[in-house]
């Protein structure tokens, strides 16, 4: 429900006017100053308006329309405290053993092919801090064109790429062979690359394997364990240099930033890099306590997660929240990568239109969905009295009295979309050629919804199977039509098919979807319309 306007802080109303006066119509961008609203603003005549509210303004008689969409959507308190996108709100901090043997990973030709798998890529840098491309062209420069598909390649003193290898004559310890431990790049700048890339060209030497460390989470633990020390981490400048024949670079920034509320935003740790601080003798022992012991929690071994890059994968974190480290390695093998420094707003931008894309694309999948009921759906369902779309609808309908769950009901009602204009029709399977239409029809649905929906809709072709093999008397209740098809698909399970199907985490699931099925075929039962279960497919559709 809408608030009334009435009840509105006022400044902040007038500020969202949304009239041509107030925003550019092309770009949206507000035309006026703070400074330029009447400082004893009131609200004069308030009206209701096609979908939404007319309000006039004292004293200067401004009209503003608002509509009930944005007034219920963005009514003040409503959103919670969405915290800086930055920081630890709303990410998911994690140990070794949470990622270990599932790193967040896709193909290079997925990743540049289908916008949902690279959205669910740069979804995981954001959230996790990191994502592995595999895959990617072991040729030089490759890793700048993985920078461009999200954003924009920030060039510093060491170019647009680097390479990571021995040099004869480093000036970075990450140039020869050394062990490196977990550390953020250029703290000394500000502001500092927010991003790393690390591309994988050559790995042939005896060593060398990556780390990763959640700096966050290890920020975390240390304001459990320690809060004095977390404090003292957050309160003090830490002196960060670095210089070379040709650059001087210095920031002084604490190794670890909060936010206002006292959450956690950035990390700089890279021991290589601190200066020496000039503090009260004091608040020197106290700082060097603190970063002892959070350097500690970073070396713990449940901190660490460690994995072998290999030619072709391209390694991209968030570098102002991840640690990255490196094993030694032999000098005489052969280690190159190369790497480049990009920003992450760049990239929470592509996701955010990437995401807006995909809700455009979702919204014409459920018209898709509405035009198939109402098309084929019309159409006799399989020697049934009732039609296709009854089927599913009462499918869906029985369900949903059942109290089951959302995913439950759509697996319902969609259950039997593998027979919509597919290679081989449902009158084929009539014929007696199987059409698979439960592993079709989930395959059809998976870009759009989780296992949660479509794992019982592949199941439930076999969950008949499986119920005419374990439960006595559930044959005799089949239609005629589900007799035949019964057969073609194979008959009832044999013991070992009957084990197989029970430790399917989602048997329980195709067995209730199976039973909603065999109730869907009443023609005088009162069935629901698609638009009564739109919302709900609306809601869980996967968007992001």
């Amino acid at each position: 429900m809408s608030p009334s306007v009435e009840e509105l802080p006022l400044t902040w109303l007038r500020d969202n006017c949304p009239c041509p006066r107030c925003r550019d119509p092309r770009n949206g961008q507000k035309l006026f100053q703070i400074t330029d609203l009447p400082t004893d603003l009131a609200l004069g005549a308030v009206r209701p308006a096609a979908d939404g509210v007319e309000v006039d303004w004292a004293p200067d008689g401004h009209r503003s329309v608002y509509p009930t969409r944005w007034l219920t959507a963005h009514r003040p308190g409503t959103g919670g405290d969405p915290g800086d996108r930055r920081g630890e709100n709303g990410k998911t901090l994690w140990t070794a053993a949470d990622l270990n043997g599932r790193l967040p990973e896709a193909g290079w030709a997925e990743y540049q092919g289908d916008p949902a798998v690279r959205a669910r890529v740069l979804e995981s840098v954001v959230g996790l801090g990191f994502a592995v491309l595999r895959d990617v062209p072991c040729r030089p420069g490759q890793v700048l064109e993985v920078a461009e598909t999200f954003g924009y390649v920030r060039e510093t003193n060491y170019g647009r790429l680097f390479d990571v290898r021995v040099e004869p004559d480093p000036s970075n310890l990450a140039f020869t062979g050394a062990r490196i431990t977990p550390h953020t790049d250029n703290p000394y700048r500000d502001p500092v690359p927010t991003l790393q890339l690390l591309h994988c060209l050559t790995n042939a030497a005896t060593g060398g394997g990556s780390g990763l460390v959640d700096g966050f989470k290890a920020a975390a633990l240390l304001r459990a364990e320690n809060p004095e020390a977390f404090g003292v981490l957050t309160r003090t400048p830490v002196p960060f240099r670095f210089s070379d024949a040709h650059t001087a670079l210095a920031a002084d920034r604490p190794l670890i930033d909060v936010d206002g509320h006292g959450r956690i935003r950035e990390v700089r740790f890279n021991n290589r890099s601190i200066g020496t601080l000039l503090l009260p003798a004091a608040e020197l022992e106290a700082f060097y306590r603190a970063y002892r012991a959070f350097a500690e929690i970073t070396l713990r071994p449940e901190l660490q997660l460690e994995f072998r890059l290999l030619p072709g994968d391209c390694l991209i974190f968030d570098n102002v929240r991840l640690l990255h480290a490196r094993t030694a390695f032999e000098e005489s093998g052969a280690r190159h990568l190369q790497g480049a420094y990009a920003d992450i707003d760049a990239l929470a931008g592509t996701l955010a239109v990437l995401r807006r894309e995909r809700a455009v694309a979702a919204g014409k999948f459920v018209d898709e969905l509405a035009g198939l009921f109402a098309g084929e759906g019309a159409s006799a369902y399989l020697g049934e009295e009732v039609t296709m779309a009854q089927h599913m609808l009462q499918s869906a309908a029985c369900a949903e009295q059942a109290g089951a769950p959302d995913a439950l009901v759509a697996a319902a009602l969609l259950h039997d979309l593998g027979h919509f204009h597919g290679p081989v029709s449902g009158e084929e399977l009539m014929q007696g050629t199987d059409n698979r239409h439960s592993h079709t029809g989930a395959d059809r649905l998976a870009e759009w919804f989780g296992p949660e929906v479509t794992e019982p809709i592949r199941l439930h072709v076999a969950a008949k199977r499986y119920l005419c093999a374990v439960e006595p008397g559930y044959f005799d209740r089949l239609s005629p039509a589900s007799v035949h098809t019964l057969e073609v698909q194979g008959g009832p399970m044999s013991e070992a098919e009957v084990a197989a199907y029970e430790a399917n985490p989602y048997a329980a699931d195709g067995v209730a979807v199976r039973r909603w099925d065999d109730e869907g075929k009443d023609p005088e039962a009162p069935t629901p319309d698609f638009g009564h279960f739109r919302p709900l497919l609306t809601a869980l559709l996967r968007t992001g």
